[in-house]
């Protein structure tokens, strides 16, 4: 397996099963070296738990990387997910701009809407400013809501193919180079990725769960950009995704006491087995 260095931005959770808490492991078991920057430290998330608490360390972030500049610490590759602000999101396009090795890849998961709405922290300014950093990613994984915002189209929850045709030739001619749409289906019982590059739009739909479950973007996310830097290309990797999430979301069916994200751990061998047949 490959070993690359790999820097993923977002905040932590401390419990919950999402950002920071999925990610770190996931990667992990991908065979990354996963450095993080902490954008918060959150008790738990924000979904159903009531009275947690917050940390916001946008005025650490300039620090800590100003440090790494100094120590010459470079990264392979270079994942964000949700981010706290405006300044947060100018924080790491210059992370982006300074802290990459030669070849690096950058992921954006722009974390900040589902559902038609955005997240109740953001507003429109923000999903602006989301939009170069973005369209200058070399990777961006944006589900439906998302990628609505990004290109100033109407969300329509109810869709055709013409309909998703028209996000994706915006989402390109805005700049996007990889797009990696989540949460796409025709008929109520599947849903699917679609995965747009320079190889052109390739579709991988699978089952779809009806009860779905906090935290999965971001596994989604997690073992997309693990799978993507041990070498598999975008529809694999992106492929590989939709079945360790699916798995990780049945192992979670039928325990009532687990509402606040899923049992990605107790799938951890189902993926590592899939990336060792490669």
């Amino acid at each position: 397996m490959l070993y690359p260095k790999l820097l993923t931005i977002q905040d932590i959770s401390c419990v919950g099963q999402c950002s920071l808490t999925v990610a770190l492991p996931i990667l992990s078991a991908c065979g990354a070296e996963t450095c993080i920057l902490p954008s918060a430290v959150l008790s738990t998330h924000t979904a159903g738990f009531k009275g947690f608490t917050v940390r916001d360390l946008t005025e650490d972030m300039p620090g800590i990387a100003a440090h790494w500049k100094k120590e010459g610490i470079l990264f392979d590759a270079i994942y964000t997910g949700y981010l706290g602000s405006i300044t947060q999101i100018g924080y790491v396009q210059d992370i982006f701009d300074t802290l990459r090795a030669e070849g690096a890849k950058t992921f954006v998961d722009p974390a900040m809407a589902d559902n038609g709405v955005l997240y109740g922290a953001f507003d429109m300014d923000y999903a602006n400013a989301m939009k170069p950093l973005c369209f200058g990613a070399d990777v961006v994984l944006p589900n439906l809501t998302e990628a609505c915002l990004l290109t100033d189209m109407p969300y329509k929850e109810t869709y055709d193919e013409a309909y998703i045709t028209q996000v994706l030739d915006r989402l390109e001619a805005a700049g996007a180079k990889t797009v990696i749409l989540t949460g796409i289906g025709y008929t109520p019982d599947t849903t699917g990725v679609i995965v747009a590059d320079a190889s052109g739009r390739r579709y991988y739909k699978h089952r779809r769960i009806e009860k779905g479950c906090h935290g999965t973007g971001d596994v989604y996310a997690s073992c997309f950009v693990g799978a993507y830097m041990q070498g598999m290309d975008a529809f694999k990797a992106a492929s590989l995704a939709a079945d360790y999430t699916l798995q990780c979301i049945e192992n979670t069916q039928g325990d009532a006491s687990h509402w606040y994200g899923v049992k990605f751990e107790t799938a951890l061998p189902m993926l590592i087995s899939r990336l060792q047949e490669g």
